[in-house]
């Protein structure tokens, strides 16, 4: 069983996510609870995974709650739920450890699947925070969440790239190419493709309909990049992409 603890200001809204999360069967809600008592409660049932009402009146609004419980020892993945999908949102929730954004209007399948996810240690975000936490970081040149160009992984920024891609211009008009580009060099071509269409923003089960796999090749596609990458999620994932032109949206 996943054990998830719900964490919001509003008792109708924890009532909601209850019956929708133990629905699945194999979701348990052990501890729901407004910002306030969300340490105590979570220190008492430690869950697998917190979901984490991002905007909650002071003093104990998202932000503050979800640091106070990433400062726990072993401190559960804390997902930020909203109703907002602004930059502003998204960005301090990253900086301060959130393991994934979902809207409040995230359907009910995509919810329950996406705590599986997260409680096994993955991250997750619409499509729509994706889109925006990736314009974010193409926002600003400075920004390396894969750490590309981090001394020793792929070696000077003068260093060739593979698999034909050059110099460039990315979406962002920052420059494309070494060393972004020469970080794709361990891709195959399929995993390119793959790579291509997650930095569009689109789930796996649109990238396998567009590619013509099935959406458990997709997900191996995925976790090879973001292993040849060494990109902690696949938003880092797609700044890369972007950063290196790589970019494919289906008609």
């Amino acid at each position: 069983m996943v054990q998830v603890a719900i964490v919001d200001d509003e008792a109708l809204v924890r009532a909601a996510l209850r019956s929708i999360l133990e629905s699945s069967g194999d979701i348990d809600v052990v501890a729901d609870c407004d910002g306030h008592d969300a340490v105590a409660a979570v220190t008492a049932a430690w869950p697998g995974l917190v979901l984490l009402d991002a905007v909650m009146p002071p003093p104990d609004d998202g932000l503050t709650v979800l640091r106070a419980l990433r400062a726990l020892p072993s401190p559960p993945p804390v997902a930020m739920l909203t109703a907002f999908d602004t930059s502003e949102h998204i960005h301090r929730a990253m900086a301060a450890g959130a393991t994934g954004f979902l809207l409040k209007d995230t359907a009910v399948g995509t919810l329950i699947d996406a705590v599986r996810v997260m409680a096994a240690g993955g991250t997750v975000f619409t499509p729509t925070v994706s889109r925006a936490v990736v314009d974010g970081f193409l926002g600003d040149p400075a920004a390396d969440p894969a750490g590309v160009t981090s001394a020793g992984r792929y070696g000077r920024s003068d260093q060739p790239s593979g698999h034909g891609s050059g110099p460039g211009t990315g979406p962002d008009g920052t420059a494309a190419g070494p060393p972004y580009a020469a970080a794709l060099a361990p891709l195959t071509g399929r995993e390119r493709d793959v790579l291509a269409l997650l930095a569009a923003g689109l789930p796996n089960a649109v990238i396998a309909a567009e590619l013509g796999i099935s959406v458990g090749t997709v997900k191996d596609h995925v976790r090879a990049v973001l292993r040849k990458l060494a990109a902690p999620n696949r938003v880092a994932a797609a700044v890369v992409a972007h950063r290196a032109g790589l970019v494919r949206v289906p008609e």
